[in-house]
């Protein structure tokens, strides 16, 4: 970490005083970078000439919290992309500053879902869990979650399991459909239900990533998430189907983040202001199906078909916020109730 960061931060002192306005954006690499950078980052240099954008991905959102604390006492990132629960995590640690309508005017046209109590940034964008199988395999799509209990698929289910979100997210789904109770308080009913699908799981590790084994055949039926799984369905050469099933799912919200005392603040809002724009909002759910937080947000009907923003009605109210108090707990349930279980 040491290298990495002293690497970073010797980029950022070559860049910043090269150029006053320059924000550095950290956000996920790979994949997500690629579409953000193609859909967001660079329509808004265009628009914003006097404004260059350094995107500085990273793996994860925990990566991103531990350079923010490193960074705390001189901070050389303007501007955060991260899950909502680390988010959190990052405003409790007084380490954002607070997004709000006058950083912003179009906060005031996000969903209800899009502000968490006690969180200083807003969403920027949603996504959800999917269901995903093997064309090969199964033959006719499936439309409920249901499916992955069904035995003729024994052996041949990924699922990534606990600490991942995708596992603590289908925990909630399960035990809102084994008619549990409110998951804040307990999951026990979709524990119990997950244990009834353990003997059905081949891997709760998939590698590289759950949307590979299955578009390859070497797993039927999985989970994963729809921006993700849309893009790699497109690439899997007709192998990788994605579906919403009936019972609805869960959003994963990632938040747009200013950090305090950031090195160019005003450019700064000036990009969180345009990456929360209709206009912008649309652009990303086209280019990579993540579903709008901007309420204001003109969907095309293809790309609507591929995201949830058509079914907002059947989405889970999960907070994240409380969810990370218990995952703890729902983590040692899947150690000692589900895993154990499987082939």
């Amino acid at each position: 970490m040491r290298t990495l960061l002293g690497v970073s931060a010797i980029a950022f002192a070559v860049s910043s005083p090269a150029c006053a306005e320059t924000v550095t954006l950290a956000a996920y690499s790979g994949i997500f970078q690629d579409h953000y950078m193609k859909a967001v980052v660079e329509p808004f240099m265009k628009a914003h000439p006097d404004i260059k954008v350094e995107f500085y991905g990273m793996p994860n959102s925990a990566q991103m919290l531990g350079t923010l604390r490193a960074q705390k006492a001189a901070p050389q990132i303007d501007v955060v992309i991260m899950d909502v629960s680390v988010s959190k995590a990052g405003t409790d640690e007084g380490l954002f500053d607070k997004v709000d309508e006058s950083v912003s005017p179009n906060v005031a046209d996000l969903y209800p879902a899009a502000k968490a109590q006690g969180v200083n940034g807003v969403a920027v964008t949603f996504d959800n869990l999917v269901l995903l199988y093997n064309k090969d395999q199964v033959k006719t799509a499936p439309t409920s979650w249901n499916a992955l209990w069904d035995k003729q698929y024994a052996g041949k289910v990924a699922i990534p399991a606990v600490p991942d979100i995708q596992g603590t997210t289908l925990t909630i789904i399960a035990n809102k459909m084994a008619g549990g109770d409110d998951y804040k308080k307990s999951v026990d009913a979709g524990i119990a239900k997950l244990a009834e699908l353990a003997p059905n799981v081949q891997t709760w590790d998939p590698k590289p990533d759950v949307y590979a084994p299955i578009a390859n055949g070497q797993a039927a039926l999985g989970i994963g998430w729809n921006a993700r799984a849309q893009v790699y369905a497109d690439t899997s050469g007709g192998k990788l189907g994605v579906v919403l099933p009936q019972e609805g799912s869960g959003f994963q919200i990632n938040t747009i983040n200013l950090v305090k005392n950031a090195p160019n603040s005003k450019a700064a809002k000036t990009f969180i202001d345009y990456a929360l724009k209709p206009e912008t909002q649309a652009a990303f759910t086209e280019e990579m199906f993540y579903a709008p937080t901007n309420t204001k947000a003109k969907i095309s009907q293809a790309a609507l078909a591929r995201t949830a923003a058509g079914s907002m009605d059947k989405m889970i109210d999960i907070d994240w916020v409380a969810v990370a108090g218990v995952r703890d707990k729902i983590t040692e349930q899947w150690r000692r109730r589900v895993i154990p279980l499987s082939r």
